[in-house]
């Protein structure tokens, strides 16, 4: 495949362009802000389509307009996997990667960015660059492939990924147990998940079955479960605090004004330190962000709205009326304006 000729017109939009929304299937369309220009937009989309499948060197390169349900099909064929678990497996590979919100399974599977190799994207400036390398073994220059992951549309538009597939494990088991995830992230081995709500604990171990089987018997009254189940409502965050601080900050989130502690309005990832929360007033969703700055992390909207507490308008990281803004956002600043010097990918996504 001419990859230069399936990127052109990806590259004429973005030249043309005053003000470029690089999208997907908008599945991811609600987290963090919403895209601000005083320029009319122009939305681009990506192909879709599986380029090459390595399966013996266990890496596959796709286009970032495919399904994420699409390449879980072709993978598993062949008993290989990349984790990359949206909630909405329509949503593009692209969109994943674009938002970095990585799966339940992080802890076994490790982060989003882990599983990214080589990235083919459009800068601002309308150039076709090539960051990373198609191999497993890849460390020359710089990790661009890990910049990409979570920048939300505003370094580049990605066109063509290559993934580091895993074989599927050859037990995968999910447990609801009555034992105190700390306790069982002390004593088990390499669990693929543990996760907690103010209800139960719920626990993933994949691997070989004689080592599952060692996993499975720590477990204190344990009933099987068909996976993770994901706080749902309208509006929903994830907060990232340091994993030590996920006890003290779940015990504040049960204290919010008219939360049920039994609702399952959060889910933390232990050992990780990401906080799924989710509630049906947006009020709610401004106060989990400020439990989370006062534990020393930070909140990001995935859906729904917030608002401050005169009424006005809060954004998806906390500009608006906390003072907190993004994460290295100082930093962020700089290299968006190597990567796109007039500011036209995805403006006002963050802040």
């Amino acid at each position: 495949m001419d990859l230069t000729a399936t990127a052109a017109p990806i590259v004429d939009a973005v030249r043309a362009a005053a003000a470029v929304e690089p999208v997907g299937a908008r599945t991811h369309a609600e987290v963090g802000n919403q895209v601000r220009s005083e320029h009319a937009t122009t939305a681009v989309g990506v192909p879709a389509g599986i380029v090459r499948h390595d399966v013996a060197d266990l890496t596959v390169t796709v286009l970032a307009g495919t399904p994420v349900a699409v390449l879980d099909a072709a993978l598993a064929e062949h008993r290989q996997r990349v984790p990359l678990q949206p909630r909405d497996s329509t949503a593009t590979i692209g969109g994943v990667l674009a938002t970095g919100l990585s799966g339940p399974t992080r802890l076994g599977d490790g982060p989003l960015r882990d599983h990214l190799l080589e990235v083919r994207f459009v800068t601002g400036y309308g150039a076709l660059v090539r960051g990373g390398g198609p191999t497993v073994k890849n460390v020359t220059g710089y990790d661009l492939p890990r910049l990409l992951v979570g920048s939300m549309g505003t370094l580049g538009v990605l066109v063509q990924v290559t993934l580091r597939c895993r074989p599927e494990p050859g037990v995968t088991e999910w447990w609801s147990t009555a034992s105190p995830p700390g306790e069982l992230f002390e004593c088990l081995f390499r669990p693929a998940a543990i996760l907690a709500d103010s209800r139960q604990t719920l626990v993933c171990l994949a691997g070989d079955a004689a080592d599952v089987a060692v996993g499975r018997a720590v477990l204190r009254d344990r009933i099987a479960v068909d996976g993770a189940c994901l706080p749902d409502g309208p509006h929903r965050g994830r907060i990232s605090v340091p994993p030590n601080e996920l006890g003290a900050l779940t015990a504040a989130l049960d204290r919010i004004d008219g939360v049920d502690r039994d609702d399952g309005t959060w889910l933390a990832e232990w050992g990780v330190g990401t906080v799924h929360v989710a509630y049906a007033d947006a009020q709610q969703l401004a106060a989990a962000r400020g439990i989370a700055e006062r534990h020393g992390g930070w909140l990001l909207r995935e859906a729904g709205g917030e608002a401050d507490p005169s009424g006005a308008p809060f954004d998806g990281f906390g500009a608006a009326w906390s003072g907190s803004g993004t994460a290295n956002g100082e930093l962020h600043t700089r290299i968006k304006r190597a990567f796109d010097p007039d500011g036209k990918l995805a403006p006002g996504r963050f802040g």
